[in-house]
């Protein structure tokens, strides 16, 4: 220890750069043909210094650059310029100042290293986290920011996409999880190259649009606890330190340190297939936790500002994401990194939207209370960089703050919690959801209408990351999640499932081919609905989690994409490719105003509502279990009727007339493959008046 103290300071007796007063913007570290600038805020810090490592896993740094505080500050800005420093320059900083835990919330420690939060690359080559909460210092374990060149990159005239919303169907799915299985072939598994190679499918499958849980660099080396002596890691990557880097875990040649250059190649591969790709971000939390955390950028630059504290004694973190902090997003510097983190990844990486993980932590003030407009929210509204992409906001916070079909702003999509549950509830048999369900499929006009909105802000969806995959919502009634090692205490309780008669895996043959109808009945209806659909990735080859309803820190087959169901369930797969071919074809499935009783040319209405009989859907029937719908189409697109059988009994419905025309039965799902969904010159005519629906089971007709 004493001969690395002495080279260092040796090292730093004799600065290998020369240093000029800098910039104060832009924050971060801006590389230019003669060296870097450097700007980091940091309110009431007394000193700062600059640290520079030859290589990203020195111990100890080459030299060691003392900001001036009247010399190199604006305001609270502070920079300097470092002359011959050339972009892959490793760096971190020191930050001292008040020691006033208690009263003002701030954490300065000159013996923590922190990385810059505008950090576009990191190391964490000599990471322990364990050192970043112990007070001695930690530099010989700290992480690392990298000095980045983002001109260096030939997007070869790729632009985002630019989709409509009504038209999107997305896909969300875990970088690391969809290929990281040795069944999935990959060359490069678990990585954004990984996802390149499976390009093929997802085009064949007919997505729109790939929606990535998170790609913010995280703690991947965390161990959150141990089961039966393994260590269980942080998968998901809901627990970001740095909003500016891709996550360095998912490249293949993490040697090279080049995340940026990596995830620009599987953009720009995405959208040369017609992807778009959409980021689920975290602004809510970070990854410091609560006071027993560690201190990694945001505690000691700025504690008191980055984070709501305690009031009485501001040691303590209030916790409105259920992850131990909460992000300040309305404080000014904070909505600035927010906003100019997204305008980033749009400009600099070329993704086309963004889906808020717990999206109402942004509303709420530096109080901790729900604002009516809230300046973060507002700001991303109206930036002139952000005004092509998709806003999609999980409307609801930990802390019991629930806006779904008020979250403020005009464009976001919701996550819509009520379609998920009430279309779970009637799928399974429960009764006296028709009217409700009328409404889900309808766009939710009874959420959004009121308040100005349209169909396209309700985001569909039956299953997602958080919970049951689809197969398992036909196979469990109760969540099994032993293996998190949380005696099965961790997970929601009502997943609003039902196995079919058995729980979990079963050789019987009737309850898997019910299992399997199940799954069509779901898939079906959300992609006949109005709004914007999402798949989990994996519901279409009938992915198990074998029942753990919260796999966040699974990183093995429990959470990773089996593609032996690939072909072991290709009847499932052909249901969902067909499913999503039929929505695209017909506009009347992705509408993007509400129904308003509209006639078309032969005189059928926009929609129209009916049970067995026809024009009596049964609203005030606290017993029915079925209803029927008809399209209209326009501009000459076919009429469409929909009957949705929910009970556990075969019955008989009747059919509308369509005069000049007959109704041709594309997708029954009581039939098994391949007649399950077959293409119009397949299709039945239909000629009776009255037609036999099975139990349990979807029927669409179409008119030619």
């Amino acid at each position: 220890m004493i001969a690395t103290t002495n080279t260092s300071q040796i090292k730093q007796s004799t600065p290998k750069y020369e240093v000029e007063r800098g910039r104060p913007h832009p924050l971060g570290a801006t590389p230019d043909a003669g060296g870097v600038n450097f700007a980091v805020f940091s309110e009431h810090s007394t000193s700062v210094e600059l640290l520079l490592f030859d290589r990203h896993d020195d111990p100890e740094p080459t030299q060691v650059i003392k900001l001036d505080p009247i010399k190199n500050t604006s305001f609270y800005i502070w920079h300097t310029y470092v002359k011959g420093l050339k972009r892959g320059a490793a760096y971190a900083y020191r930050v001292d100042g008040s020691q006033d835990l208690h009263g003002q919330g701030h954490r300065f420690n000159k013996n923590k290293v922190l990385i810059d939060p505008y950090s576009h690359s990191l190391s964490d080559a000599l990471w322990n986290r364990v050192d970043a909460i112990r007070p001695e210092d930690n530099v010989a374990t700290s992480m690392r920011s990298v000095v980045v060149d983002l001109s260096d990159y030939d997007w070869e005239g790729d632009e985002p996409l630019r989709r409509t919303m009504s038209s999107s169907i997305i896909y969300e799915v875990h970088v690391r999880g969809f290929t990281i299985s040795p069944t999935s072939l990959c060359k490069a598994p678990g990585t954004f190259a990984g996802i390149i190679e499976k390009i093929p499918y997802l085009k064949e499958l007919g997505i729109t649009a790939v929606e990535l849980l998170p790609v913010f660099d995280f703690d991947a080396k965390e161990t959150l606890h141990e089961v039966d002596n393994k260590p269980l890691k942080n998968f998901w990557g809901y627990d970001p330190h740095s909003f500016f880097a891709p996550e360095a875990s998912y490249c293949a040649n993490p040697e090279l340190r080049s995340p940026i250059k990596e995830f620009r190649d599987m953009v720009k591969a995405l959208h040369q297939a017609g992807i778009e790709v959409i980021l689920d971000v975290v602004f809510n939390h970070t990854s410091e936790g609560n006071h027993n955390g560690p201190t990694i950028n945001f505690k000691g630059f700025n504690n008191n500002i980055y984070y709501h504290l305690v009031n009485f004694d501001k040691q303590y973190y209030m916790d409105y994401s259920g992850c131990g902090n909460t992000f300040n997003c309305n404080h000014p510097m904070v909505d600035k990194l927010i906003v100019e983190c997204l305008e980033f990844w749009v400009k600099q990486m070329h993704v086309d939207g963004f889906r808020f993980d717990e999206g109402s932590i942004l509303a709420r003030g530096q109080d901790g209370g729900p604002m009516g407009e809230p300046p973060v929210i507002w700001h991303i509204e109206t930036s002139g960089a952000l005004a092509e992409t998709k806003l999609i906001a999980e409307a609801w916070d930990a802390g019991g703050l629930y806006q779904i079909g008020r979250y403020p702003g005009y464009r976001c999509a919701e996550w819509n919690g009520l379609y998920r549950d009430q279309i779970r509830r009637f799928v399974k048999g429960d009764p006296g959801l028709v009217e409700a369900v009328a409404s889900r499929l309808a766009g939710s006009a009874d959420i959004y209408q009121s308040q100005g909105r349209f169909p396209l802000n309700s985001l569909n969806f039956i299953t997602c990351h958080d919970g049951f995959t689809l197969y398992d919502l036909v196979s469990y009634n109760h969540k099994h999640n032993e293996a998190n090692g949380e005696g099965n205490r961790d997970g929601i309780d009502e997943n609003l499932s039902w196995n079919c008669g058995q729980e979990g895996e079963t050789d019987d043959p009737n309850i898997q081919a019910l299992r399997k109808r199940q799954i069509k009945n779901f898939a079906s209806i959300l992609l006949l609905s109005q709004g914007v659909p999402m798949i989990l990735a994996g519901d279409e080859v009938g992915r198990t989690q074998k029942g753990n309803n919260n796999p966040y820190c699974q990183d093995n087959e429990i959470s990773w994409f089996d593609w032996t169901l690939v072909e072991k369930n290709s009847d499932i797969l052909r249901f969902f490719k067909m499913m999503i071919r039929f929505r695209k074809r017909y506009g009347s499935l992705c509408r993007r105003k509400f129904f308003n009783g509209e006639l078309n040319q032969q005189g059928i209405p926009d929609i129209s509502w009916h049970g067995t009989k026809l024009y009596r859907p049964g609203w005030e029937d606290s017993s029915a279990r079925v209803l029927a719908y008809t399209l209209g189409g326009f501009n000459g697109e076919a009429d469409i009727h929909v009957i949705l059988n929910m009970h556990w009994e075969n019955l008989e419905f009747e059919i509308p007339d369509i005069t000049g025309k007959n109704w041709c039965k594309l997708i029954d799902t009581a039939e098994p493959s391949p007649k399950d969904i077959v293409e119009i010159e397949q299709g039945v005519v239909i000629s009776s008046k009255n037609y036999l629906v099975k139990d349990r089971s979807v029927v669409v007709f179409v008119s030619q």
